[in-house]
């Protein structure tokens, strides 16, 4: 009599997915740190306004609207238009804090960013959500190439936080910074992991979370939070793997860098939520050839230099190199 065994399938993902949070199933999270540091900051500092391009609840923005109606500026689906507006505000002596989603305000209002904020060093503060990979609906929603677009800018500061304690420590920091700011926004319910590091953010600086003896992962935004899952991964090959966070895309902390692969024999990789042209990988190569120093070998762990798929994140992050397993299986692979 034959048998037949049924094969278990995956359950399928549907569209839900494409926008779900990219916190792993049973991970701790909190709710909208942005918004909630957004609205801590507002009852300490009255100039600060919020500002939207139609799309505070999904910047998390409607927290900070609901606690100072009279300080939120919806300005519509007319992203040239909040940033201009943001830049006069600024002239003013307020503080503005401009939310929408990176593709919109980074390719649609490049020049309003560069001639009208940043060439006047003014005090905005961009919070731009759906960096990278964190959404799935394609090409003209995943902001794939923002931090190669806004590093060439002069005087920017680029942040890219790694979880919801990132985001809420770097909340006040960039709004104490003098000059324009970009940062790349979590949102909704954001994974919390760095708290177990003892960590502290600080603008313009990079953290050592852990250290190993074979590998140095240089990263950032959630990329290193799966470089922190891989090395405990790793751990279990005997593979020790450090983990250096550089929460400043710009300017980075070339001497952090510096320090971590001078004069110890591993293997480099740079990981990240972004193409590999243009972001965090080329600036630490650029740093490392400027400062002549060599490392065992050096790997970029970042997204294709492609338009990607549109999909399921889960889906997305395992064929574009960038999920937990398949980060591990690439560094397994450069280790040989």
């Amino acid at each position: 009599m034959n048998t037949v065994v049924a094969e278990k399938k995956k359950p399928r993902l549907t569209t839900s997915a494409m926008i779900a949070s990219i916190a792993s199933e049973g991970q701790r999270v909190k709710a909208a740190p942005f918004g909630k540091a957004l609205v801590e900051l507002g009852a300490q500092r009255p100039e600060v306004v919020g500002m939207t391009a139609d799309l505070a609840k999904y910047t998390d923005l409607h927290l900070f609207a609901q606690a100072y109606p009279e300080r939120f500026h919806q300005m519509g689906m007319a992203e040239q238009l909040l940033l201009a507006a943001a830049g006069g505000m600024a002239k003013e002596g307020l503080v503005p804090f401009a939310t929408t989603y990176a593709v919109f305000g980074t390719r649609r209002a490049y020049d309003f960013i560069h001639q009208v904020i940043a060439e006047e060093n003014l005090n905005v503060k961009m919070c731009f959500a759906l960096p990278g990979l964190t959404t799935g609906y394609g090409p003209s929603h995943q902001a794939t190439e923002d931090i190669a677009m806004m590093r060439g800018i002069p005087g920017l500061t680029i942040v890219d936080p790694c979880d919801a304690l990132d985001i809420e420590q770097a909340v006040p920091q960039i709004a104490a910074h003098k000059g324009p700011v970009y940062m790349r926004l979590l949102r909704g319910n954001v994974p919390l992991v760095l708290d177990e590091y003892d960590y502290k953010f600080e603008l313009g600086k990079a953290r050592m979370l852990r250290d190993g003896n074979d590998v140095l992962v240089i990263s950032s935004g959630f990329m290193t939070m799966r470089a922190l899952e891989v090395a405990q991964d790793l751990a279990a090959d005997n593979v020790g793997v450090a983990v250096l966070h550089c929460p400043t895309i710009k300017p980075l902390d070339e001497a952090a860098i510096v320090e971590a692969v001078r004069y110890k024999h591993r293997l480099v990789v740079v990981a990240e939520n972004h193409s590999v042209i243009g972001g965090l990988g080329e600036s630490v190569a650029s740093a490392l050839l400027r400062h002549r120093v060599q490392p065992a070998g050096f790997e970029l762990a970042g997204l294709p230099d492609a338009f990607l798929d549109a999909g399921a994140l889960p889906t997305l992050h395992e064929r574009y190199g960038i999920s937990r397993e398949a980060l591990a299986n690439r560094i397994r692979k450069w280790l040989g």
